[in-house]
């Protein structure tokens, strides 16, 4: 009863309501659904009198890629994203899974669809879950998916991974870097806050003890290898 006088609330106020005639949706049926429930109207009705406002109609729409601004492949983008990767996954590159994992995925993580990936997560909790050359954990994982249009039958592939860290990288600030926006520290500090294997400025991780993870290389390492990188570009500043 409180649903149906509900609706009969809502149909009243848009009969009253001056509302613009471009923003009403004609509902040519006899029946109308209003909150999920369907109303007859009378024989002698006509087809033509009831209108809803459209604001009062509700839809949820499904989440839609992020429009991204990828780096382009080689040069400095892939320079950085292989020094991530040194200290992140090591020799085991694209197929790297957190070493404190008791429970190991059934199959090396480049041959399994991020579906597949998904599942392995939720069957082992309690343990850590990072995975491939830039150990995405499984929150960052799932957005990243999403942002980049991805779906769970989509293999876990080199290609893939490195789509999905190119987003970290932009939302690092590669591009305002690039185009001396903010200084190469900078970059570097936000870049150790994405990726626990690097240090901030303290020369400890971000995330020092929190899992186990530490900093693989020295801020002074890491400062040197990104001046490297980006040496013969003027335009990221220290």
């Amino acid at each position: 009863m409180l649903a149906a006088s509900t609706a009969f609330c809502l149909i009243a106020t848009t009969f009253s309501g001056a509302a613009n005639a471009n923003d009403l949706a004609r509902f040519d049926s006899r029946k109308i659904a209003v909150t999920g429930l369907n109303f007859a109207l009378s024989p002698s009705a006509s087809k033509n009198r009831i209108h809803l406002n459209r604001s009062m109609i509700k839809t949820t729409a499904a989440p839609s890629p992020r429009k991204l601004n990828i780096p382009k492949r080689g040069g400095p983008s892939d320079a950085v994203l292989h020094l991530i990767a040194s200290a992140e996954a090591g020799a085991k590159g694209y197929d790297a899974v957190q070493h404190g994992a008791r429970v190991r995925p059934p199959k090396r993580p480049t041959g399994m669809t991020i579906g597949e990936i998904y599942r392995w997560i939720s069957a082992t909790p309690g343990q850590p879950h990072a995975i491939g050359r830039y150990q995405f954990i499984p929150n960052t994982l799932k957005t990243l998916v999403t942002e980049a249009g991805l779906g769970k039958n989509d293999v876990f592939t080199p290609q893939v991974q490195d789509l999905l860290a190119d987003i970290l990288l932009e939302d690092a600030g590669f591009t305002p870097f690039m185009k001396g926006k903010i200084s190469r520290h900078r970059f570097m500090e936000n870049l150790a806050r994405i990726w626990a294997g690097l240090p901030t400025s303290t020369g400890r991780s971000y995330y020092d003890g929190h899992a186990g993870n530490r900093a693989v290389i020295t801020w002074n390492e890491f400062d040197s290898h990104m001046k490297s990188i980006f040496e013969s570009n003027a335009r990221g500043t220290s």
